[in-house]
């Protein structure tokens, strides 16, 4: 008597892969995202017979685009596949997991790697099979093509709305309230008399910066608001990239821009065109680009490297003229954009902080310890550079030779293995006598190099005047110097911290020698 043989399946874990574009609804007791869940469910429970079984998690995605992978849960998703904990990827629809063609190739390379299996509830295809995947691509390219569409559609829309003049939303501004029924931007009175004092103030301080530090004082904050998550927003203190802001935006003059063009809007304006026109002569009457100039081309040997030491701002270089002389200043940025009270340091004189660092360069310079290493240093650089030049040396005699044996072929009449235009031995005999002169050049250097001995590199003169030297050079060529040498310096009410670079002196003898061009006195002879 035979027993029936019974074969047992496998389990194929499924995990139920949920997404919606918005938030909206996700707060009802069964949204769209159980629906999504229940259909899947379903499916996996009529294939229980193959051994189809839902995994507990939940890889459920509201309110994220389908044409971005950024998406927490599916991140989670991908993680457990790597760790090949899922054995099949169940949907309610293709587009639900990704409506980006690259993307979804993307996933589905993964899928393959691990083994994973790919179910779309409401379109049936096996994506073992090389038609299913042609399915597959085909309805993802309709999906990425239907977002593409609803993209175009959706900015065509906003440009025809603010054509119109309606308000298409943003962050609320100062000045207005959004009617969430009506959609549109109604008058906040008591917010419109701060918009209004801005803009008569302005003109009369004729400074952003003085206008900030006057409505701190009076307690006067930002618009503030609450989303629609409950979260507060706003209510920040004044500093002139926001007054700055309040001045150029024309939504004050009842308008709405689009593409740097202006719309009349349905919202009443708050201010005239006469008063915006006052505020900006303002704005053109100052020489703003002009002072940006003077500031690029003012000497600043501790640019990049000064910090306050009450904020930690950086310091940067700022002047001011009077009877004609200008004088230079280290601003800390933190109490030039938030007011000169949030700062005990505000500004310093440039030369109060430069002279002590340049007095600190001195006394390394004098060391007998750091004087010896440079001169190591410029010995090693001697010779290295010598090694250099003779290298080159032997390439350009190798390129001579063979460029001269090209030109003796053709000379020689009994010689037919090289036939050789009369163009292209006019070109060979130009090519020849540069690649002459570079060599002459080349090997006058080394028996420069070669002429100076040790004792002669000990009488290196960079160092002996450090001072008189620093004197002949750029300010640019000065702060570049500094900033190899010094790796910040901060500045106190009572004092300066000075960090050197423990590198910079290799740096130093380098830029000494080369980009400084400074010569030794043999080798101006010998030129």
């Amino acid at each position: 008597m035979y027993k029936e043989q019974t074969t047992i399946k496998p389990k194929i874990r499924c995990a139920i892969y949920t997404r919606k574009s918005t938030e909206e609804g996700l707060d009802q007791e069964f949204n769209s995202l159980d629906a999504q869940r229940e259909s899947a469910e379903s499916y996996i429970l009529s294939q229980r017979h193959e051994g189809w079984f839902a995994v507990n998690d939940r890889y459920d995605d509201g309110g994220f685009s389908g044409g971005s992978m950024d998406r927490p849960a599916l991140k989670r998703l991908v993680k457990d596949i790597q760790k090949k904990e899922i054995d099949c990827v169940v949907v309610y629809k293709v587009d639900r997991i990704s409506r980006s063609l690259a993307d979804f190739c993307k996933l589905m390379d993964l899928f393959e790697q691990y083994n994973v299996a790919f179910v779309s509830v409401t379109q049936s295809f096996n994506t073992t099979s090389s038609m299913g995947r042609l399915t597959l691509n085909i309805l993802l390219s309709f999906a990425q093509f239907e977002r593409e569409v609803i993209g175009e559609r959706i900015r065509d829309k906003l440009a025809a709305m603010k054509r119109k003049g309606m308000h298409t939303g943003g962050h609320p501004v100062l000045g207005y309230d959004r009617d969430s029924v009506a959609k549109k931007l109604v008058l906040n009175k008591k917010e419109a008399k701060l918009v209004r004092y801005i803009f008569d103030r302005f003109p009369q301080l004729g400074s952003t910066h003085m206008l900030a530090k006057e409505l701190n004082q009076k307690g006067y904050v930002t618009k503030s608001w609450v989303t629609q998550k409950g979260e507060h927003r706003g209510g920040h203190k004044w500093s002139k990239t926001r007054i700055y802001r309040i001045l150029h935006n024309r939504l004050y003059l009842g308008q709405i821009t689009h593409r740097d063009k202006w719309y009349p809007g349905e919202h009443k304006a708050i201010i005239s065109q006469d008063i915006w026109d006052k505020a900006h002569d303002v704005f053109n009457k100052q020489p703003r680009s002009r002072a940006a100039a003077t500031r690029a081309r003012t000497p600043a040997l501790l640019k990049g490297i000064l910090r306050c030491g009450v904020c930690r701002s950086s310091m940067g270089i700022t002047f001011t003229r009077k009877n004609g002389k200008m004088y230079r200043y280290y601003q800390c940025l933190h109490a030039s954009k938030n007011g000169y009270d949030s700062c005990d340091i505000k500004s310093v004189a440039a030369g109060v902080i430069e002279e002590p660092v340049m007095d600190q360069l001195k006394k390394i310079f004098r060391s007998p310890e750091i004087v010896s290493r440079i001169f190591l240093r410029v010995k090693e650089k001697h010779f290295e550079m010598l090694n250099d030049l003779r290298d080159q040396e032997k390439h350009l005699a190798k390129q001579l030779s063979a460029c001269e044996s090209k030109i003796k072929k053709h000379g020689d009449i009994f010689d037919d293995s090289t036939f050789i235009l009369e163009s292209d031995l006019s070109q060979l005999k130009k090519e020849s006598d540069f690649i002459r002169e570079k060599l002459n050049a080349i090997r006058i250097q080394i028996s420069t190099y070669e002429s100076m001995s040790v004792e002669e590199l000990d009488r290196w003169p960079i160092l002996e005047n450090f001072e008189a030297i620093w004197n002949e050079l750029f300010p640019k060529e000065q702060a570049r110097l500094m900033q190899l040498l010094i790796g910040k310096v901060i500045v106190y009410p009572h004092g300066l911290e000075i960090y050197i670079r423990r590198d910079g002196l290799n740096s130093f003898v380098s830029e000494l020698q080369s980009d400084m061009k400074l010569k030794n006195p043999l080798e101006e002879e010998a030129i």
